[in-house]
């Protein structure tokens, strides 16, 4: 139960902070998009368009800070962040789609986010991650909490790394100036769903490969 109850207080962070994340996009977008959204930034002023870097930076740390002060161990704290990362950012698009009535679909482009370049996809890119976050960031703070075992070998933390380079890499994969033609599906999902499924079968108590 106490799992259960850091859970929801993680998960209400995430619904508040992706609030006002939202909030500041809807005024960017107000002031330097007046007739929709392209997916371009040169509008932005220099001046502005540090100041987004810096703050998407500082979300950054916020979203850790809250993992950390949650979790009891360092593996409680990694699932705390996946959590707090993953609610943010579905209820960032859930409040943009109250505010603004955006996206129109799951399939409409979005810049995801500009550190260290410009990353571009799909908003149903995003968002299938962030649910494979707040499942496994879940399960891992939920069974840490309960204070059963739960051991991760280098070569699990591998894999979720490689499996995590495939994901990024599709997210960059654009030349930083105008939307790409088409995302890559194919090495998204080989990211994504290799990592989950890897993730899923550990759990079940699959055995990690030797040294």
């Amino acid at each position: 139960m106490k799992g259960f109850n850091k859970l929801i207080w993680i998960s209400l962070f995430g619904v508040a902070f992706g609030l006002i994340e939202a909030a500041v996009v809807v005024y960017l977008r107000v002031n330097y998009y007046p007739e929709g959204f392209d997916l371009s930034i040169g509008r932005l002023p220099a001046d502005i368009l540090w100041i987004e870097i810096i703050r998407e930076a500082g979300t950054i740390v916020v979203l850790i800070s809250v993992g950390v002060l949650t979790g009891r161990t360092w593996l409680a704290k990694t699932g705390s962040v996946f959590v707090a990362f993953g609610m943010w950012d579905i209820f960032y698009y859930v409040w943009l789609r109250i505010f603004i009535g955006w996206p129109e679909t799951l399939l409409d482009w979005d810049v995801l986010f500009l550190i260290p370049k410009l990353w571009m996809g799909p908003v149903l890119a995003p968002l299938l991650v962030s649910l494979a976050l707040v499942g496994c960031g879940g399960w891992i703070v939920l069974k840490r909490e309960a204070g059963l075992p739960l051991r991760i070998a280098v070569v699990d933390w591998a894999v979720e790394i490689v499996a995590g380079g495939l994901i990024l890499a599709a997210f960059l994969s654009n030349d930083g100036v105008s939307m790409p033609e088409a995302f890559p599906w194919w090495l998204f999902l080989t990211g994504l769903v290799g990592g989950v499924i890897y993730f899923v079968w550990r759990v079940e108590g699959g055995k990690p490969p030797h040294k």
